[in-house]
């Protein structure tokens, strides 16, 4: 009988070097073949190295891992996970991001223990309506509605008198930072969860933010409890988000263009 190589329960390849193939991310018979010839070790590591990878298998938190999530299941994991106060790493509408419940001040606390920063340093969050701003907002200017209705990229705004949120996610002058996310997973994430999510640069803090998935350390992957396996395989440059600041008042100050 031959000898099998257990990669990972969803996928198993004998010593002839074929896989039998999750029913996720499928590609084509030929792709696979290729791959092994091109291999000439005498053990095919680098062929079963390179079809993990494929199948999102080499990740311990990818989505073979989880049982071949489609993209609702995803959504459903990961508002599992924040329900329970856990952290995710999970793509935005700018660059991937950690995020976490936002009123939840332990999970908001692990995101600066992962990023290494102190809570002075108040992180942003995601919302899918501009409705759900007046919740965590005291007094909204009338010109946020304005801002938001005609931006034509991703526009954070920093309001003062932050409240229904994590008191560490506040920062000291009261204000927070706050988006609303027009990108198709991560409003949907916002809608199925009905709470606003941390969304802070998934990087240590003084390292580059990485601009995709490949970018991320395996350090930092690690650390989360959740890794959404939903637009890993693009390799964009996404820009920052827009910043503005309003006072109280209704005074634009522009901190990033």
């Amino acid at each position: 009988m031959a000898n099998k190589i257990r990669v990972d329960k969803l996928l198993t390849v004998d010593d002839t070097g074929m896989p039998k193939a999750p029913d996720i991310r499928q590609i084509l018979d030929k792709d696979v073949q290729l791959l092994w010839l091109r291999d000439k070790s005498k053990d095919k590591s680098q062929y079963i190295k390179e079809v993990g990878v494929i199948y999102y298998l080499a990740d311990p938190k990818g989505p073979c891992k989880q049982e071949g999530l489609s993209d609702n299941e995803a959504i459903k994991k990961a508002c599992q996970v924040m329900n329970e106060g856990g952290v995710i790493l999970y793509p935005t509408d700018t660059i991937w991001g950690i995020g976490c419940d936002a009123t939840n001040e332990e999970a908001v606390r692990r995101v600066y223990e992962i990023k290494q920063r102190s809570d002075s340093k108040a992180m942003l969050v995601l919302v899918d309506s501009p409705v759900k701003v007046d919740f965590y907002v005291q007094d909204v200017p009338e010109v946020a509605w304005d801002l938001i209705e005609v931006a034509d990229k991703p526009l954070t705004i920093i309001y003062s008198g932050a409240r229904n949120l994590a008191p560490n996610l506040i920062a000291e002058d009261g204000s927070v930072g706050i988006r609303v996310t027009n990108e198709g997973f991560s409003k949907r994430l916002c809608q199925q969860f009905r709470k606003a999510i941390v969304s802070t640069s998934a990087n240590i803090s003084g390292q580059p933010s990485p601009a995709n998935y490949s970018e991320i350390t395996e350090e930092l992957k690690s650390m989360v409890d959740y890794v959404v396996g939903y637009r890993r395989e693009e390799m964009g440059h996404p820009k920052p988000s827009s910043i503005i600041k309003l006072d109280k008042g209704g005074v634009i100050k522009i901190i990033r263009e």
